[in-house]
């Protein structure tokens, strides 16, 4: 399950609330809503009622799925930015590079081969390969090359 998919399973006061407080929200030409806009659209006095509800499991889960979300772009942008490092020729960057592309490669092979089997492959499943690769591949190199 994504975020957006999560939220879609949440008390609407409760999923504004989140998409305020994180801005995530789809209009990004709209500046963000102050505190005093956000409990006027909800019909609140005060944020207590949220703030009681951000030590819940459910909360928590919302901010793990969200931080997942900006881990992959997060990834992204390690990655382009190795690639130029190695480009520039630093010998580490270039081997770093080499192995996350080789790791890539069997992921890829690997993603290939499920989608294959499934027409619909469940999202947990290719999101812990992801991971598995993921941390290997920092573990055993991102030691050496500090971006």
């Amino acid at each position: 399950m994504n975020l957006h998919e999560a939220l879609k399973t949440i008390q609407n006061k409760k999923r504004l609330y989140f998409i305020w407080k994180h801005d995530i929200g789809f209009n990004q030409t709209k500046s963000p809503k102050t505190e005093a806009e956000f409990l006027k659209t909800v019909g609140l006095k005060s944020l207590s009622s949220f703030v009681r509800w951000e030590r819940s499991l459910e909360y928590r889960s919302l901010v793990a799925l969200l931080f997942n979300t900006r881990f992959d772009g997060d990834l992204e942008q390690i990655y382009d930015a190795l690639s130029v490092k190695a480009k520039e020729g630093d010998e580490k960057a270039i081997r770093l590079l080499f192995q996350i592309g080789k790791d890539i490669k069997i992921f890829a092979k690997d993603a290939t081969k499920m989608l294959n089997k499934n027409d619909k492959v469940e999202e947990d499943d290719s999101r812990a390969i992801k991971v598995k690769i993921i941390s290997n591949v920092f573990k055993s190199h991102f030691k050496c090359c500090i971006l």
